[in-house]
C-alpha cells in the first residue's frame, strides 16, 4: 500500500445548521497529483483550511506525513507549500523582492529564490514589479512563494482561476512537472474536470460537503459502464418493447441506451428488426468522463 502524506479521518466543519464538510476521509498518497474536483461551494476550500490547520474541524483528524496536525503543527507545515484562493504579493515590489520576504520569513538560503523563480520559469522578470505582471505570471509567483523551501507537498486552491487559455496553458504545464522536478505531492483543487483530467492521476470528488468518490483516474473512467445506443422507430414503443423483453432501458434525448453487460448486440438488433422496428442506428460506446462526473453530481459541474 502507497505512503499516505495527506489523510483525514472523519473530517466534518459545521457552521451554525450548516455542514460544510461531511465526515470525509481524504487519501493522497506520496507523489500522487490529486485533483480535488467539485462545483462551486462543494467544500473544497473549506476542507484545504482544515488540512491547512487555518481552520478547525468540528469533528475528525488531519494526518499529514502519517503525524496528527494537532500535535505537530509547526514540523508538518515547514513541509508544506500552499496557494488558497490567490496569491499574495507585494505589487510595488519585483518578484525577486517578493520572494526575498518569503525567504526570511522561512529563514532560507537565499539561493532558493533563484531556484524557486526558475522552477516557474520568471528568471528573466524578476527584477520586474509585479504590478507590471499578467494574472498568469502573478499565479507562477505565488507558486513559487509557495514552493520556497524544499516542500514536500503542495496544495494550490483554484490555481488556473481566471487565467484567459494561454494562462491556464502554462500553469498546468507547470504543475504537472512539479513531481518530477521537485519530488513534492501535489493536491489541486478546481471546479473544471477538465482541467483535472488533463493534470491529475487521482481524484477526489466533493459536493455538497460529501466525498463521493476517491481513487485513480483510470478507476472513475471504469465507472463510465459501456452501453449500447438505439435510435428506432416509433421510438416510445421500441423502449417499452425492450423493457418487456427484460433490458434495462433507459430513454435520452430520443435514443435507447441499454446498459452493455453480456448482450449479444446482433441478436438485440434482430429482435427489434423482427418485430418490425426502423432501428437507424446501434452502436456501443462508454460514458465519458463529463457523463460520470455529471452523475455523481447530480448534473451540476
Amino acid at each position: 500500500m502507497s505512503e499516505l502524506i495527506i489523510e483525514t479521518k472523519g473530517l466534518t466543519k459545521k457552521f451554525d445548521r450548516f455542514t460544510a464538510v461531511k465526515d470525509i476521509s481524504l487519501k493522497v498518497p506520496k507523489g500522487a497529483l490529486y485533483g480535488f474536483l467539485g462545483p462551486n461551494g462543494a467544500g473544497k476550500s473549506t476542507t484545504i483550511r482544515m488540512l491547512l490547520d487555518l481552520m478547525k474541524p468540528t469533528k475528525g483528524e488531519v494526518y499529514l506525513f502519517n503525524k496528527d496536525i494537532r500535535n505537530h503543527r509547526m514540523e508538518i507545515l515547514r513541509k508544506v507549500g500552499a496557494m488558497v484562493e490567490s496569491p499574495s504579493y507585494y505589487e510595488n515590489l519585483t518578484a525577486y523582492e517578493n520572494l526575498e520576504i518569503t525567504r526570511k520569513i522561512l529563514q532560507i538560503d537565499k539561493n532558493e529564490i533563484n531556484k524557486a523563480l526558475d522552477i516557474v520559469n520568471l528568471s528573466k522578470w524578476k527584477n520586474k514589479k509585479v504590478k507590471s505582471f499578467s494574472l498568469g505570471m502573478k499565479q507562477r509567483l505565488g507558486i513559487a512563494q509557495a514552493l520556497m523551501g524544499n516542500r514536500e507537498l503542495l496544495i494550490l486552491d483554484e490555481p488556473t482561476n481566471g487565467l484567459d487559455p494561454a494562462g491556464v496553458r502554462e500553469i498546468r504545464n507547470l504543475i504537472i512537472s512539479l513531481p518530477q522536478i521537485m519530488g513534492v505531492t501535489v493536491l489541486i483543487s478546481s471546479h473544471i474536470l477538465s482541467e483535472i483530467e488533463l493534470m491529475a492521476n487521482h481524484v477526489g470528488i466533493i459536493q455538497r460537503g460529501n466525498l463521493l468518490f476517491q481513487g485513480t483516474l483510470e478507476e472513475l473512467k471504469a465507472k463510465g459502464n459501456r452501453e449500447i445506443t438505439i435510435k428506432a422507430k416509433p421510438f416510445i414503443e421500441a423502449g417499452n418493447f425492450l423493457k418487456n423483453k427484460g433490458y434495462v432501458v433507459e430513454n435520452r434525448e430520443g435514443k435507447i441506451y441499454i446498459p452493455r453487460g453480456d448482450i449479444n448486440i446482433e441478436e438485440l438488433n434482430k429482435t427489434l428488426v423482427l418485430e418490425g422496428y426502423g432501428v437507424c442506428h446501434l452502436s456501443e460506446s462508454e460514458k465519458n468522463l463529463e457523463q460520470i462526473f455529471l452523475e455523481l453530481t447530480g448534473g451540476v459541474e
